[in-house]
């Protein structure tokens, strides 16, 4: 489980603007890409039930905040 202090340090990187924005790169390159490889036949066939849907939000929130994570842990770093 993580502590206060990893679970502080991750919502100080979440308010500063630079750090969502470039999380938010991160998410739109690497969860396009997920996407394409997990759910693109599924698109490209007519085949995206809501379950699929839900799935493909979560293949762009995982990069997002993987990336956040990261960027909070290299401030303690420095």
């Amino acid at each position: 489980m993580a502590s206060k202090q990893t679970i502080d340090r991750i919502k100080e990187t979440l308010a500063r603007e630079h750090c969502r924005a470039k999380a938010m790169k991160v998410a739109l390159c690497v969860g396009t890409l997920l996407f394409t490889i997990n759910h693109g036949s599924a698109l490209i066939n007519n085949q995206m039930s809501a379950t699929r849907w839900t799935s493909a939000l979560i293949t762009y929130t995982v990069p997002f905040m993987v990336s956040i994570h990261g960027q909070s842990s290299r401030r303690t770093q420095v």
